[in-house]
């Protein structure tokens, strides 16, 4: 399906992201695709989005550069270290040290004026609450209070136009995210999920992250295509 109907689609380089961006093209949308770099200690993650939207064949690809580490608070923003577990079972029930305070809210945020700019009235976000760190910015919840916002605090909404903030993924585990993906097209060994990588890039494979996306391609029973140390 073609369509010149633009959305913009957050994409980090992740395998959720990646599967979104295809998503919103399987939808009939041309992407604008954007990405942060916001001093994330996995900043290999804002090459791999390049592969990602280049195989999407997207056309306009942004990537924004903002300074989060001078906030910090986070593992991902700081020198903090990464909470590493042998197995999806270890991991905990409370917010991780992962958690970047805010993160989805600025992205966000800096889609929707994005998507003001391009003419776009459609955003995409890979968020997942199903198999996820348990990040209190990618609940439905939060999805459905920010397009609420976006009606208030834009030209658009006061003039009488909408904002739908789209997360396909929102009721899906990895699982059903890398089926899901796999239909639409998308290569996973483009993506990047890990949260401390090796300085050649490659995975570590006990992170948060890496544990999820493991599990995710076990119960798939897809091969994981994931570089690992």
């Amino acid at each position: 399906m073609t369509s010149s109907k633009p959305a913009v689609v957050l994409l980090s380089g992740g395998l959720d992201s990646a599967t979104c961006l295809w998503l919103a093209k399987q939808a009939g949308f041309t992407p604008v695709a954007l990405s942060i770099s916001y001093g994330q200690r996995h900043v290999v993650e804002l090459e791999q989005a390049k592969l990602v939207a280049r195989a999407a064949g997207v056309v306009d690809h942004r990537v924004v550069a903002m300074d989060l580490r001078s906030i910090g608070g986070s593992a991902l923003t700081s020198e903090q270290a990464v909470p590493k577990h042998d197995e999806v079972s270890q991991l905990g029930y409370g917010i991780p040290t992962t958690y970047v305070p805010a993160r989805n809210t600025i992205f966000l945020g800096l889609a929707l004026g994005l998507a003001e700019v391009v003419g776009a009235r459609d955003i995409f976000i890979g968020v997942n609450a199903v198999d996820y760190s348990g990040y209190p910015d990618c609940r439905p919840e939060f999805i459905a209070e920010f397009e609420k916002l976006a009606g208030l605090a834009t030209k658009v909404g006061v003039e009488g136009g909408h904002f739908t903030i789209h997360a396909p993924l929102s009721g899906m585990n990895k699982a059903q995210i890398i089926h899901a993906g796999l239909a639409a097209g998308v290569d996973y060994a483009l993506t990047h999920s890990c949260y401390d990588p090796a300085p050649d890039g490659r995975a570590c494979g006990h992170c948060d992250s890496c544990l999820l996306r493991k599990k995710g391609f076990e119960e798939a029973h897809v091969p994981d295509p994931t570089r690992y140390v």
